[in-house]
């Protein structure tokens, strides 16, 4: 079966991983029609904006996009464009698996956690404004809709993926509105999961946990901030955001990206890490329904990083970016 995808490079590192990813998802054998489309801060001039809306249009239209990193400037300039992608698509849910290799090293062994994280709302609603010179005031949303779709997402994971165990992470012990809302709308949903362990642990108790024992977690859900964070920690008790894929998931449509950033100051230099994008390139093709595909690339990753033959300089080695990937390439042929 033939699919078309869109492909956001993104800017920075974002052409080179995304390449990377495209050759590995093109020598599993996956017919795809590739939708290339240009987005990001290098592309100000030319289109007057970091998102053009043929961007948002060829993602409408094919329902599936893979994205490299886009830079967000920090504290001025234009809106986050990831942040634009999933309001304007409705990606209500954000998919993070944290897993360990065994040649990667860390300080832990045998993490193998995702974590979800509601995607539309929370602080991320962008509702703020200066009350003063001198006061700014942002506004945390928390709805029992979105709540529910989020807690549910994470509970089919679990029985779609045989996992025994969803932990609804808040903070509703202070905010007992917002936080409670989504407390109370998790136990509700949890009730009609019996067969799935269910618990709640606040925000700052999970951050804890997480270094502590990290592999007692298997499936996290979340608001918005909340998985902002723990997502981005919970990568560096791994060996990075370099190693861990992404997606954002909603009804209609789907964006599978990396969880780093754009790292504009190793751009063009063949070193990069594509690792996380070729994982993210994995998710995608279980969503298109090509699971023998992507657990063929899911596997050749975990050869690789095993091996420690090919790591970048982010993991320790001299490796370049085309020599990883081709590295990945090489196993795939021997993995029925």
């Amino acid at each position: 079966m033939k699919h078309r995808v869109t492909l956001i490079p993104g800017d920075g590192i974002g052409p080179e991983v995304s390449e990377a990813a495209r050759k590995i998802v093109n020598a599993s054998g996956v017919d795809i029609d590739w939708d290339v489309v240009e987005a990001g801060s290098a592309f100000i001039n030319k289109y007057g904006t970091p998102l053009p809306h043929t961007v948002i249009e060829s993602i409408k239209e094919n329902k599936v996009a893979l994205k490299g990193p886009i830079t967000t400037p920090v504290g001025k300039g234009f809106r986050s464009v990831n942040v634009t992608l999933r309001k304007s698509l409705n990606l209500y849910a954000n998919v993070r698996p944290i897993k360990s290799y065994a040649g990667v090293k860390s300080r832990y062994e045998n993490i193998d956690l995702v974590i979800f994280r509601e995607n539309t709302e929370d602080l991320y609603a962008g509702i703020e404004h200066m009350i003063n010179d001198e006061i700014a005031e942002s506004i945390k949303v928390i709805s029992k809709s979105a709540s529910r779709k989020i807690v549910k997402a994470a509970f089919e994971y679990a029985v779609n993926n045989g996992r025994k165990k969803v932990t609804a992470v808040h903070k509703a012990n202070i905010m007992k509105l917002s936080d409670g809302l989504f407390l109370r709308t998790a136990k509700e949903v949890a009730k009609d999961y019996n067969n799935i362990e269910f618990e709640n642990v606040i925000v700052d108790a999970m951050s804890m946990k997480l270094v502590l024992n990290p592999e007692k977690y298997d499936v996290l859900v979340m608001p918005n901030l909340y998985g902002d964070i723990l997502s981005d920690m919970a990568s560096g008790l791994v060996g990075g955001l370099g190693l861990v894929p992404g997606a954002n998931i909603g009804e209609d449509a789907a964006i599978f990206e990396p969880a780093h950033g754009s790292a504009p100051d190793i751009a063009g230099q063949n070193k990069a890490n594509p690792t996380a994008i070729i994982l993210s390139s994995a998710m995608m093709l279980k969503y298109l329904g090509e699971r023998k595909s992507a657990d063929r690339i899911e596997r050749s990753v975990e050869i690789v990083l095993n091996e420690g033959k090919y790591f970048t300089p982010d993991l320790g080695g001299n490796s370049t970016t085309d020599e990883f990937t081709q590295a990945i390439i090489s196993k795939l042929k021997y993995i029925i």
